[in-house]
């Protein structure tokens, strides 16, 4: 399995649900979390804060979200499963998001402050879960993935960006995506 990028289609459809934890299920989680830490180790600069499962080209509504989002060394994530957004609150917030699957480009979102979440953890059991800020962000780009939709769709003109040698972001002009969105 591999991160698939745009313009592949299938980043673009809904996921389905996936209602009962299984077999199948748990090895998908592992297969995710092995392939956001293998573009982590190929990414000196950042961290894999999180992937979806349309990002190996599964359209199912699974995602996987670091439990430690400052230490690089600690490679723990935690799956969620059929997760939907109850209610977002709070003032939008411009910050920067890149994805595993739209490569080299980073762009400013704003995304709400506050998100409340519904999910199943791996072992089936239900949760709801009060975020914000950077996990609250981090929650809902995953969940757009889960609608076919890409952070790219919410980037203003002029708010594009890349990352130099440094590990810095420089503005670009803004790109033109080949996808069929």
């Amino acid at each position: 399995m591999k991160i698939i990028t745009i313009p592949d289609p299938r980043l673009r459809a809904k996921s389905s649900r996936v209602r009962f934890v299984t077999e199948e299920t748990r090895d998908l989680i592992a297969e995710m979390t092995k392939l956001s830490l293998k573009w982590e180790k190929e990414h000196p600069y950042e961290l894999s804060a999180a992937m979806a499962a349309p990002q190996m080209g599964i359209n199912k509504r699974i995602i996987i979200i670091r439990d430690d989002m400052e230490d690089k060394k600690n490679a723990s994530f935690t799956a969620l499963i059929d997760p939907e957004v109850i209610k977002t609150e709070g003032k939008l917030e411009k910050d920067y998001e890149g994805c595993l699957s739209v490569p080299n480009v980073y762009g400013l979102v704003a995304r709400p402050a506050k998100a409340r979440i519904k999910a199943l953890l791996e072992d089936g059991t239900e949760v709801r879960l009060k975020a914000d800020g950077a996990l609250a962000r981090v929650l809902l780009h995953e969940i757009d993935h889960l609608d076919g939709v890409l952070f790219i769709d919410h980037v203003a003109p002029g708010d594009f960006y890349k990352m130099n040698n440094d590990g810095d972001l420089e503005p670009i002009e803004d790109p033109v995506f080949n996808d069929e969105a």
